[in-house]
């Protein structure tokens, strides 16, 4: 008898999980539940925090951007297709009348399918919509001029990203340039003659392609800026000059019209003058050439009235043109210096070695046809540069901190050296597990000729695709 109990409590048992188990069965049905009525958009929004206009209504998107649908049935969307691709959205943020999506950057553009390119299409598990909507590529950017302070007539080279089928170039006091743009096929570069009539005080490029506007950095044809040119615009300084010492003078400078395309403007100063027939291995301060310092040079009187004291130090930067006609690789480099206290050698302190033969940690031999444009930001030189420096350090640096360091110099004059010693990859990088590569000097002869040394703003404009935010 109590055998046949316990086969009875074990029937009930039995009974009772599969009870259960229907339950939880038909109660996943129910949360799995097709829902195959009717979706609808009826409009799109632009998502931006950092706009004076958060929530747009658009008629257009860029790759990367965040957008919420408008419309109604989107409780149970489970695909949503852009530009015939599938793009994740997460269902928390949605309800039955808006979802938002951010436009995955991967997304197609001119690789779209015809039948797919700019259009939306929502799913689930009976219906569908889809509705025309433009999706553009990511805003464009510029990212370095060739030559920021050219003469008119003269072409110049813009580098960025989406530098598609430039339209319309304006330059510093609203001179457009509308043809005569040459636009590279992938979106990295364009070319343009430069106008007549660019304004001296200068400012940034605007620049309208097919993926929209963009504007460069503040420094195009600044020439409030300069603090060296060599021809009449801030003073040269030299002294203990002799034949074979490494101080450049007045009478070291060279005039001769020299590059292509972007030739040289007047007097330019060579760092291996012709009296010196080269550099030995293993040698600092070869060469050196300065500004006329103290009592002279005014940095905070010339520059604060363009450059306010209180700019952030990352959106000021030195800039210099320089022409290097033969291949230059394997030794030598520039050190430029903020101010007068240096013996060479230094990778450290207010001062930055300037290397361009060395890219992605390789030596190779560079030069140039005609003059190009260097634009160095004050936060790498070495002194106000945070990722060198220890933490107690580092600070957010302004333009007044580097005006404090010059004013408070013994000596105020800026220049630059040319030196020829041993060096290796971690002291270029500011990274100590680079050091085991090393750049061992050699004896060189070559020849680098600087001009235009100016001070410059890194500012660059927002560009936005609506008037009313410009």
């Amino acid at each position: 008898m109590k055998n046949k109990k316990l086969n009875i409590n074990r029937w009930i048992a039995l009974a009772f999980v599969g009870v259960a188990a229907l339950m939880l069965l038909f109660t996943s049905c129910e949360e799995e539940s097709t829902y195959s009525g009717p979706i609808s958009i009826s409009k799109i929004y632009l998502q931006d925090a950092s706009s004076s206009v958060p929530d747009r209504e658009v008629e257009f998107a860029r790759l990367g951007q965040l957008i919420r649908i408008e419309g109604s049935g989107f409780t149970d969307v489970k695909k949503v297709y852009i530009n015939g691709i599938s793009t994740y959205f997460n269902p928390v943020m949605v309800s039955d009348n808006s979802m938002l999506v951010s436009v995955s950057r991967s997304t197609p553009i001119i690789e779209a399918d015809p039948e797919e390119r700019n259009t939306i299409r929502l799913m689930n598990d009976g219906s569908e919509t889809s509705i025309d909507f433009e999706i553009r590529a990511a805003a464009p950017t510029i990212i370095y001029i060739s030559n920021t302070l050219p003469l008119a007539g003269e072409p110049i080279t813009v580098y960025g990203t989406g530098l598609l089928e430039v339209s319309r170039v304006v330059f510093p006091g609203g001179v457009e340039v509308t043809s005569g743009i040459y636009s590279d096929d992938e979106g990295e570069f364009f070319t343009v003659i430069v106008p007549e009539g660019v304004s001296d005080e200068g400012g940034s490029l605007m620049i309208e392609c097919a993926n929209g506007g963009a504007y460069s950095p503040a420094f195009f044809n600044f020439k409030p800026g300069v603090i060296l040119d060599f021809d009449g615009n801030g003073s040269q300084g030299f002294w203990s000059w002799s034949e074979t010492g490494s101080m450049i003078n007045a009478d070291d400078l060279e005039s001769t019209s020299v590059g292509n395309y972007n030739i040289s403007q007047g007097t330019y100063v060579p760092h291996r003058p012709s009296r010196l027939l080269g550099f030995e291995a293993g040698k600092n301060r070869c060469t050196e050439v300065w500004t006329a310092g103290n009592d002279v040079d005014d940095w905070r009187g010339q520059l604060t009235s363009y450059i306010p004291a209180e700019t952030p130090l990352d959106a000021v930067g030195f800039q210099f043109d320089i022409f290097v006609p033969e291949e230059w690789g394997g030794s030598g480099y520039l050190k430029i210096c903020l101010v007068n206290g240096f013996n060479g050698g230094e990778w450290s302190g207010y001062c930055y070695n300037y290397v361009p033969w060395v890219i992605e940690g390789e030596a190779v031999s560079v030069k140039s046809d005609g003059w190009l444009t260097v634009t160095i930001p004050f936060t790498k030189f070495y002194g106000f540069d945070n990722d060198r420096l220890e933490e107690a350090n580092q600070k957010d640096w302004t333009f007044e901190d580097l005006l404090a360091v010059r004013e408070s110099a013994s000596w105020k004059n800026f220049g630059f050296y040319f030196e020829n010693s041993d060096f290796n990859l971690g002291q270029l990088s500011g990274d100590e597990a680079d050091s085991e590569i090393e750049f061992p000097s050699s004896a060189t002869s070559v020849n680098v000729y600087t001009d235009n040394w100016r001070v410059v703003s890194l500012l660059t404009p927002t560009y936005s695709d609506f008037p009313d935010e410009e």
